[in-house]
């Protein structure tokens, strides 16, 4: 930007907020008296001001000078809406007139009064427009990245540390809408709105290590008196009542502006891009394919949804070795992901797409092709083809189907968004026709051999709603649909019950050579350990030291310099204390420590993270709530607690954290007390569960620390109770 540009009085002159014009007539439009000499100007001008001067002044704001302003003491001018810009759709009209007014003051009460009369209009327009009131005239003019953790202005690096981490959520290369600060999944926020951004980023760089910042579902509500030992940020996101948690609650108290959508990771500021997913997705995959006894190699894998995290899937699938075909609607998203490098092909022809499949299972190749239509057609006409597919899954965001997080077939896309915004009513309906539609086609396909899961994106719940065929003729407790939860057939027994989950890591330093070090330590640190696991884990071990190695030509990075594994209480242990040596010994820079939600004990979540308990217990919510209390008083930098992440609001409670490694020895306490507490606690709720996998690993979790004292369950012979 510009620091200044010459003028002549009257003259345009360009501020860190835009254009203005200093002209007789601009300060009579705006309410400034020139008779009096501008003694009301916001910069000060009178009619004797060397106006070059002044301007120069008035717009050497820095980024850090900005972050410290928070709301603007004026108003920046309009922005324009631009179009080239992946927006949020609108969202539908639910609020009554009465209610538009409280929407219209609760946003009004960010600014001065005198600004009011000015926002007004404009807000009502967003509001009309948009369905939201998302305050676009305060986005930032800065470029919205992960910046260095030194370049930001802080009185405490952990707080330096959240805002480089709140940077990167939003940044346009990570965030699916970024200038309504949605992260991912068509409505996971950041923040409801722009002033709210404003406010966090200044209340943390005047923040100490004796305070915590409140976050009310992204509202800032304020710097409270803590100390050192407590979190320097607690957040909640869409905590409501539990009667007023269903989508059109959503919907509505969202556009009020009083709650939002926290998702798992963006609301959480651990959001890194859709590297994470592709981890996890691998190891599906790969684990999936090992259920059926099949290589990946020249076999196929159909899914759908490339927006936000499912991006994820087809790098995913090229990693593990298959073939990908994954459908989406949205023309501009597979734009980004083919120039992003996350597929290698865009089909928009079905007869093509056939054709290509073919020779790929012919060649027995690896590559992910996206097709650019509705995921419905790519099943039947591979149906109609008789083309096998090995694997089938889908990983739209039907934790939001009535707001664009799933689209109806033979509609294009463009008029389903107006008629989701418009006709709510028949939108609904022709969604719930295309998933009876899309799940009559995965039953042709499973009745051939298919392995079919459901991605933990309620897919399988949607379409049980929408009255599709998808309920099991012999349910049994907790497997009432006829296809099984990835977390039930693959990530429970396999990663969850054994304390493996996603632990992930970002270089704050933002030097692509800290990452490429932690890479090394963490990959020595696997290595050191599998020499002595047991046999259970290996395959755990061995998976993720093979990721970690390759983890650098995958060229992953999405944002910041972040990286994420796999790893049980020792591995995340292990290799955070060696991350924090290598600081204190100025190897490396800061290192933030986190995970997604969707891991062993940070979420309660029945039809996902919590399928495979099957002691009737998955409805509850004790777990998450339990971790993310207990994280906040074992030392971690950051807590949240989220209703409605991954598979929808009002279905899920989970929780996370973040961590700042700083090299010192305080930062070892807290690493080795939280870490051990965050994947404990759920072994042990699995265990109590009778899951065999995690009594196993809270049995060797005891033997490790004296202090840990389980109850374990007692088994029921099975004869006993048929006997009754």
């Amino acid at each position: 930007m510009k620091k200044y540009v010459p003028i002549e009085e009257g003259d345009y002159y360009l501020t860190p907020e835009g254009y203005r014009c200093f002209t007789e007539q601009y300060h009579l439009k705006r309410g400034y008296c020139c008779e009096s000499g501008c003694r009301h100007c916001p910069y000060g001008f009178n009619k004797n001001t060397d106006f070059k001067k002044k301007v120069m002044q008035v717009t050497t704001a820095t980024f850090k000078d900005q972050i410290l302003e928070g709301i603007p003491s004026i108003l920046p001018q309009p922005k324009p809406y631009e179009a080239s810009i992946n927006h949020a759709p609108k969202r539908k009209e639910i609020l009554t007139d009465e209610e538009k007014k409280l929407a219209l003051r609760n946003a009004l009460r960010y600014f001065d009064k005198k600004f009011h009369a000015e926002l007004l209009p404009e807000l009502k327009h967003e509001l009309d427009t948009y369905g939201r009131i998302y305050m676009y005239r305060l986005r930032p003019d800065y470029k919205m990245y992960a910046r260095p953790i030194d370049e930001y202005p802080a009185k405490s690096k952990q707080a330096a540390a959240i805002m480089l981490m709140i940077q990167n959520n939003l940044d346009y290369a990570v965030a699916q809408h970024p200038h309504e600060l949605i992260t991912y999944g068509g409505n996971g926020a950041v923040f409801s709105n722009w002033a709210q951004y404003r406010l966090t980023m200044k209340y943390l760089a005047e923040m100490t290590n004796e305070q915590t910042l409140v976050m009310y579902s992204g509202h800032p509500m304020g710097l409270f008196p803590s100390h050192k030992e407590a979190p320097r940020v607690v957040v909640t996101n869409g905590m409501m009542i539990p009667n007023y948690s269903k989508p059109d609650d959503w919907e509505k108290f969202n556009a009020l502006g009083v709650t939002q959508y926290g998702q798992m990771t963006a609301g959480s500021y651990m959001y890194i891009g859709p590297q994470g997913i592709v981890h996890g997705t691998t190891i599906t995959v790969l684990n999936g394919f090992r259920k059926i006894k099949k290589s990946p190699k020249g076999n196929l894998f159909v899914t759908s949804g490339l927006g936000g995290m499912s991006g994820a899937q087809p790098k995913a699938g090229n990693i593990a070795g298959c073939i990908t075909v994954c459908a989406e609607v949205n023309p501009k998203i597979t734009q980004v992901r083919l120039d992003q490098g996350w597929i290698d092909e865009k089909i928009t022809d079905l007869n093509a797409l056939v054709a290509r499949v073919k020779k790929a299972k012919a060649e027995q190749e690896t590559v992910s092709i996206a097709y650019l239509g509705n995921i419905v057609e790519v099943w039947e006409k591979f149906d109609e083809a008789d083309i096998h597919i090995d694997l089938g899954s889908d990983q739209t965001s039907l934790h939001n189907p009535w707001a664009g997080g799933y689209y109806p077939v033979d509609i294009s896309f463009e008029d389903a968004n107006t008629m989701m915004a418009n006709n709510p009513q028949l939108f609904k309906e022709k969604v719930q026709e295309t998933l009876r539609r899309h799940a009559k086609a995965i039953n042709k396909h499973t009745a051939k051999g298919t392995y079919f899961f459901d991605y933990g994106n309620a897919f399988l719940l949607e379409a049980s709603r929408a009255g599709a065929d998808v309920m099991s003729d012999n349910p049994t407790l907790g497997r009432e649909f006829k296809y099984p939860s990835y977390v039930q057939d693959i990530m429970g027994p396999m990663c969850f019950d054994y304390g493996f989950g996603p632990f992930r890591w970002v270089c704050a330093s933002g030097k692509p050579e800290d990452l490429a070090k932690t890479d090394a330590i963490a990959c020595k640190v696997l290595e050191d350990i599998k020499t002595n696991s047991p046999e259970e884990i290996q395959q755990q071990m061995s998976d993720n030291i093979q990721w970690i190695k390759g983890a650098q030509e995958n060229k992953l990075v999405v944002g910041s310099q972040a990286r994420i594994l796999y790893a049980d209480a020792e591995g995340r242990m292990k290799i955070a204390k060696a991350f924090n040596d290598a600081i204190a010994k100025g190897e490396i820079g800061y290192v933030v420590l986190g995970r997604d939600h969707h891991d062993v004990s940070g979420t309660d979540s029945p039809y996902r993270e919590t399928s495979n308990i099957y002691d009737g217990s998955r409805f509850t919510a004790d777990m998450a709530i339990h971790n993310v209390i207990g994280d906040s008083f074992r030392g971690a930098t950051w807590v949240s607690i989220h209703n409605g992440g991954g598979v929808g609001w009002g279905e899920v409670i989970n929780g996370g954290f973040g961590m700042v490694l700083d090299g010192t020895t305080d930062a070892e306490r807290r690493l080795k007390s939280m870490l051990f507490w965050d994947v404990n606690n759920g072994i042990a709720r699995r265990s109590w569960a009778r899951n065999e996998e995690a009594v196993f690993a809270i049995k060797r979790a005891m033997e490790v620390e004296p202090n840990l004292k389980v109850t374990l369950p007692n088994t029921v012979d099975d004869e006993l109770l048929n006997s009754l």
